[in-house]
């Protein structure tokens, strides 16, 4: 940055917004506060009766409800299995996953990538954020998720009688500043006052630990639809405090069902000599067939993908009969079982924790039922994962005890979460100035003193980043605001704090 030469340091006032989220006391609210597991694939939601966590059903009778957004001809507007089932033939108007677009720039590496796995129009807005696109109208990822969010609003105001305003909305641990406030948007769109927006791997150790009195550090491991998270916590007398965070944003069951969907477009290329990838009801049907294999293999170790009328040509009809074994699928996605593999060592070494002092290791996602994925973890950790805790529920149950813990029905319980990313500002030649490092627990605040970078200057731009790379274009920018009436002075002589 030109501004600023780096023997410096602020940040007090700016971007508190997010972190500084009193997890230390809260003021007791009125009413009821539901927990909100906002999911890639499927949401959840639950609330606190007495010292219990109750999952709530919804209209359809499922305890948890797809993200799923649809819009028909007629104008109307479809959320979570009623969405999910007409998208074979509505598949461009039908929204799904878009928990992975929230917050994200059209021209992010991760976006770029989606258009190329989706059926939907995923478009660039006037200030440059991935919007889509369905029946013609524009729909930030906010909206889509205030959506679904309204749906769990309206699960819980059934059941409860009465109108629900506060709620804690959980968020991947790797969810960054903008991510994280496009998600409390989506809230507030939905007509909820988001109290917290807190971490899901935080919740499901809330989860699991409430009722547990033995001291111990825990790993979380969470493979969900779109996200994977590993968190490191210590769990002492009520108090869970996390000592580290790591993940990928981008890595999930999406991923896996995608890799599914191309080896069977790419087999069926072989045989019949068409390419599925320009019809799009049949890759619709392939992308159910393949989420449906995915599941059925965790507990068989074969499957039968049978497609009749796929698709058709001049000769006729085309069917597909696919015969798939679980180690076949499991060699097709054992890349992506991989990728988890760094990011928890990263979270043992900032933890500075050896896999031998964890003791437990709780799986949380749907995608931890794969058993490739368990063996990964059990080499990973050296020990056998804990299943004392539902993988698709224990997000919504720890954010409804950490719900009545802002409403003062549950006691005795103190959460310490950390920052996921580090914190900074952009100095001299573009160099990215770390204030706050990743790990950190919050709410924190760091003062330091830079100073200016050329003779006379009397004004200095800040630009604060979010990330870990060296230099600061290369990470996220948050922010950034101009700093006036810097008295003239030599280079290096004004004290900036």
């Amino acid at each position: 940055m030109s501004g600023i030469s780096k023997n410096l340091v602020i940040f007090n006032g700016a971007f508190r917004r997010c972190w500084i989220q009193n997890r230390f006391k809260s003021d007791k609210v009125k009413g009821h506060v539901v927990g909100i597991d906002l999911g890639t694939t499927n949401s959840c939601v639950a609330v606190m009766e007495g010292k219990q966590a109750k999952v709530l059903e919804n209209s359809e009778g499922s305890r948890t409800t797809p993200s799923v957004v649809a819009f028909t001809k007629d104008g109307e507007r479809l959320v979570g299995m009623p969405a999910k089932r007409q998208a074979v033939t509505n598949a461009t108007n039908t929204l799904h996953a878009t928990k992975r677009l929230i917050g994200r720039r059209f021209e992010d590496a991760e976006v770029q990538k989606d258009l190329k796995s989706v059926p939907y129009k995923i478009v660039k807005s006037s200030n440059g954020d991935a919007w889509l696109e369905a029946q013609g109208k524009l729909y930030s990822p906010s909206q889509i998720g205030a959506f679904v969010l309204t749906k769990m609003k309206e699960t819980a105001e059934n059941y409860l009688g009465t109108k629900v305003k506060n709620a804690v909305v959980t968020v991947p641990a790797y969810f960054n500043d903008s991510q994280r406030q496009a998600t409390k948007d989506a809230g507030q769109i939905a007509g909820l006052n988001v109290l917290r927006v807190i971490n899901e791997p935080t919740a499901a150790a809330l989860a699991y630990g409430m009722d547990k009195t033995e001291d111990k550090v825990i790993a979380v491991y969470d493979l969900g639809g779109g996200t994977f998270d590993i968190s490191i916590l210590e769990i002492q007398k009520g108090v869970f405090e996390v000592k580290s965070t790591n993940g990928d944003t981008f890595l999930g069951g999406e991923d896996f069902d995608n890799t599914l969907v191309n080896f069977l477009s790419s087999e069926f290329k072989k045989e019949q000599g068409i390419d599925l990838a320009k019809d799009t009801m049949a890759m619709q049907r392939l992308r159910e067939a393949a989420e449906k294999a995915k599941c059925e293999l965790s507990s068989s170790v074969q499957t039968d993908i049978n497609l009749p009328y796929l698709t058709m040509d001049a000769s006729g009809p085309k069917h597909m009969n696919i015969k798939l074994t679980r180690s076949k699928f499991e060699s097709i996605v054992e890349g992506l079982v991989k990728r988890t593999v760094g990011p928890c060592q990263k979270a043992l070494q900032d933890a500075e924790v050896k896999k031998t002092d964890i003791g437990e290791v709780i799986l949380v996602g749907g995608m931890t039922r794969m058993p490739r994925v368990q063996a990964t973890v059990q080499e990973l950790f050296g020990r056998t994962p804990s299943k004392s805790v539902n993988p698709d529920e224990a997000v919504a149950i720890g954010a409804a005890i950490q719900g009545g813990v802002l409403a003062g029905d549950v006691t005795d319980v103190l959460l310490l979460d950390v920052t996921p990313l580090s914190l900074g500002i952009e100095t001299l030649g573009g160099v990215f100035t770390k204030l706050i490092n990743r790990n950190t627990t919050i709410p924190t605040k760091k003062s330091q003193v830079f100073s200016t970078a050329a003779d006379g200057q009397t004004q200095v731009e800040i630009k604060v980043h979010q990330g870990e790379r060296e230099m600061a274009g290369d990470n996220k920018l948050l922010g950034q605001f101009t700093l006036v009436g810097v008295p003239p002075a030599p280079r290096g002589v004004p004290q900036i704090e």
